[in-house]
């Protein structure tokens, strides 16, 4: 066993630990934030960082949105997030996914995995030969792929900016220009196409854009002026820090609602948002479609589709009351968003108050 686990001091964070495994070539950090909610849970990004510290203050957004993401979800879970160093088209191997989940499992359910960028659900299934700390398999009793559950919420979040603009949260005859397009992104895309959505698409992959042309009528233009193209609501769907003192000036929309993570560079520009009168739905309300649909893998009387469904669609209501709240305060949606989680955190509102249930696994690992 060559796999070494070295804690690191971060100031406001539980646990984040690096992990080292020369052996498998794993280079990565598990981040715990908070479990005053619930046991940490959150995927593993898959990233050919540039250094180690580039990796480390990724996680460490990430993890600290993903417990903002799940007091405001009511989930009864924690903020936690991973990341692995390397490059998901050539560096994945059993041997190294094997590693990484004997680290999750040295973690004794402080943190629970899931997929993310660069991850698919066929990989954490190999994760799981290691440690049952996994959600989103591809088996019974779990849900795999959570992608069609954030695009649905990402859809239900675009209506609810809609109904707050215009009064109305039909999305028939509005454009929305989508900048990225992978299984989530995609999967909007046909959701908005069948509700009657204009589209305008962007991507790196010109296959994806070529699709969402062909099967969509969409409109295609370049990565760099996706967010300049003029509708009704911009969607980010890709990487984060999309709106920066350069970006928000360019925007030519009314409302921002998409599932990319972190999206604004720093949290001001969020007031510089609402400066334009442009609507920001917070990126870590409305993307938590993924995180609500496999935190119901935990209940005890497991998973039931249903009931994730029905927990998504609340994303709605979340929105409005945040939108109000902003209104009503004279804050930024992200200002409001914040208070909100921070109130729900203080008190445990949401706490989960059953133990977890991993009766999906079985008794495999």
């Amino acid at each position: 066993m060559t796999l070494v686990l070295e804690d690191l001091q971060i100031p406001g964070y539980e646990r984040v630990v690096a992990l080292t495994d020369p052996s498998v070539a794993l280079k990565g950090i598990i981040a715990i934030h908070s479990t005053d909610l619930g046991p940490s849970l959150g995927g593993i990004r898959m990233y050919p960082y540039t250094s180690f510290d580039d990796a480390l203050t990724d996680v460490l957004r990430l993890s600290k949105g993903m417990t903002l993401k799940s007091a405001l979800s009511q989930c009864g879970t924690g903020g936690g997030k991973s990341v692995i160093i390397g490059d998901p088209a050539i560096h994945k191997t059993e041997a190294l996914f094997h590693s990484f989940g004997r680290a999750v499992d040295k973690m004794m359910g402080q943190y629970i995995c899931a997929e993310d960028v660069g991850i698919t659900p066929q990989d954490v299934n190999i994760i799981h030969e290691t440690t049952k700390y996994v959600v989103g398999l591809h088996k019974e009793k779990s849900s795999g792929n959570p992608a069609p559950y954030t695009a649905w919420g990402t859809f239900r979040g675009i209506q609810a900016g809609l109904k707050q603009v215009y009064g109305t949260d039909s999305v028939d005859g509005r454009t929305i220009a989508i900048q990225g397009l992978g299984s989530v992104g995609m999967t909007l895309a046909e959701i908005l196409f069948w509700q009657g959505a204009r589209l305008i698409v962007a991507d790196v992959n010109p296959q994806r854009v070529q699709q969402a042309q062909a099967k969509f009528g969409a409109q295609v233009v370049p990565v760099s002026e996706i967010h300049t193209a003029a509708c009704d609501v911009f969607a980010p769907c890709a990487l984060g820090a999309v709106f920066d003192d350069r970006s928000i000036p360019e925007l030519r929309c009314r409302i921002i609602a998409g599932c990319a993570n972190n999206q604004l560079l720093e949290e001001r520009h969020a007031r510089s948002l609402k400066n334009r009168a442009i609507l920001y739905a917070p990126d870590f309300v409305i993307n938590a479609g993924g995180l609500l649909n496999v935190s119901v893998e935990l209940d005890k009387e497991g998973y039931d589709p249903h009931i994730s469904r029905q927990k998504v669609d609340g994303i709605y209501d979340q929105l409005l009351t945040i939108f109000d709240i902003s209104g009503k305060s004279d804050v930024s949606t992200h200002e409001a968003a914040l208070s909100l989680a921070e109130y729900r955190l203080k008190y445990h509102i949401g706490k989960r108050a059953e133990q977890i249930a991993f009766d999906h696994v079985g008794a495999e690992v």
